[in-house]
């Protein structure tokens, strides 16, 4: 493992810490409600707040477990379904955000699948105030082509993010906060793939062709 490497799993590690520390945290305060609470219904909310939490740690570690990691237990092609089980379990929790999907294949490479999802969470990110996140990917000719489009309202997205995806990003400035978006461009560039994306005031697209390995 070289040390460029070494920093970019450093820095894709804190970036799934910081995230999930939010529903991580939750759990803590309920505990600590639910330890001073007498009140039945109060006791009750407790429980719900907590069961709330847990599941959004538990579909937070799962997504990250497929887009950051090795993800063990797959093989090289990945069903789409496991993919789309993922990003709905991520959006769930945010109502302002409607998914629609095109997946006419039933499996792809698990490097497009990890492009996929990272994908998927950067259009999230960039739609704060809610809006449409359009997802499609298909697997032809021994080549996965994937498409992420997230429009609404004032698009939020950090130039960085881009220039990390184009292989621009200035020396010293890798972060956790582009450090997803460097990996996808490593595997790019040892797939001899293809990234891309446009930007407007009220569209993020996010493209990859990417052969199979």
């Amino acid at each position: 493992m070289t040390t460029s490497s070494i920093e970019l799993a450093s820095l894709l590690c804190s970036r799934l810490c910081h995230d999930m520390l939010s529903p991580v945290g939750a759990l803590t305060n309920g505990l600590e409600l639910l330890a001073d609470e007498k009140d039945p219904e109060m006791r009750q909310r407790c429980f719900e707040l907590l069961d709330q939490s847990a599941r959004i740690s538990t579909d937070k570690l799962k997504f990250f477990r497929l887009a950051f990691g090795a993800a063990g237990g797959f093989g090289e092609m990945v069903a789409v379904s496991e993919a789309k089980v993922l990003v709905d379990a991520l959006v769930a929790n945010n109502p302002r955000v409607t998914l629609a999907w095109a997946l006419p294949s039933d499996s792809l490479p698990k490097a497009a699948i990890k492009t996929l999802l990272n994908f998927a969470l950067i259009g999230l990110e960039a739609l704060p105030r809610g809006g449409t996140l359009e997802i499609a990917a298909e697997y032809r000719d021994n080549h996965s082509e994937l498409v992420v489009r997230a429009a609404g309202p004032r698009i939020a997205f950090d130039r960085s993010v881009g220039a990390a995806l184009e292989g621009a990003l200035p020396e010293g400035e890798l972060s956790s906060r582009t450090a997803p978006a460097a990996m996808l461009r490593q595997l790019a560039v040892e797939l001899k793939g293809k990234l891309q994306f446009a930007l407007a005031d009220d569209a993020l697209v996010l493209g990859a062709m990417l052969p199979r390995a």
